[in-house]
């Protein structure tokens, strides 16, 4: 189990690497927070029963994908797909499979990006290749999941049609509001590169004229300082 948790570590670095460089290079943090965790030995043992999974360490290792496990929180849609390709990109990452459940939603509403990562460990006596299921998505697709997942715990996957159906149409809302959202955030971006544009015009603005009285009066005062003067 040490060896997935060593893998998490991995990724974590990762993103916090990335974090911290698109906050100086773009003065904005894609990625509003993250989560990781590593399965329990009773999960792992229930997942095999429910797969018929072979007991044995390489079997488990093969088939059972998400031991190890990272959920990264973005503000919006655009930003999941760039984080993805941001860590994805990384030479010594390996990616095992991606399932796009935000272009396709699940039957009951879900969204999320879902990759299966394989990344090096480096033991004492070697390197060993371990995955990880990467899981991506925006805070209203977070905050819907997070909902199912606590309604059908409550009801040990026996939910009453009406919460089903409900659960459906506030997957539909949240969708709504992460399109409305994504779509202000490019309004509000719009809006910064146009006074960015005004900030770098360098055409002078003239000076409004002074009244034609006030000069006169200035240059009189002038003219009876000089006569003052010895």
């Amino acid at each position: 189990m040490m060896q997935y948790q060593f893998a998490i570590d991995e990724v974590l670095t990762k993103i916090s690497i990335l974090q911290d460089e698109f906050t100086h290079l773009h003065s904005y943090n894609p990625i509003e927070h993250v989560n990781s965790r590593v399965k329990s030995p009773e999960s792992i043992i229930e997942k095999v029963a429910r797969k018929n999974c072979d007991p044995s360490f390489e079997a488990i290792r093969a088939t059972i994908t998400d031991i190890a496990g990272v959920r990264i929180t973005c503000s919006f849609i655009a930003d999941t797909y760039r984080v993805l390709e941001m860590l994805t990109a990384q030479s010594d990452i390996t990616v095992r499979g991606i399932k796009d459940y935000i272009k396709e939603p699940k039957a009951n509403g879900y969204k999320s990006l879902h990759a299966i990562i394989e990344i090096p460990v480096f033991m004492s006596n070697g390197v060993v290749p371990v995955l990880v299921e990467l899981q991506i998505r925006t805070i209203a697709m977070d905050f819907w999941a997070s909902l199912e997942h606590k309604i059908y715990y409550k009801y040990s996957g026996e939910v009453p049609g009406h919460l089903v159906s409900t659960l459906t149409e506030t997957a539909q809302i949240a969708s709504e509001l992460d399109r409305r959202m994504e779509h202000l955030h490019a309004e509000v971006r719009a809006l910064d590169s146009e006074t960015d544009a005004w900030g770098d015009d360098s055409t002078t603005v003239p000076e409004p004229a002074m009244p034609e009285q006030i000069v006169t009066q200035l240059q009189e005062l002038r003219r009876r300082g000089g006569t003052q003067q010895v």
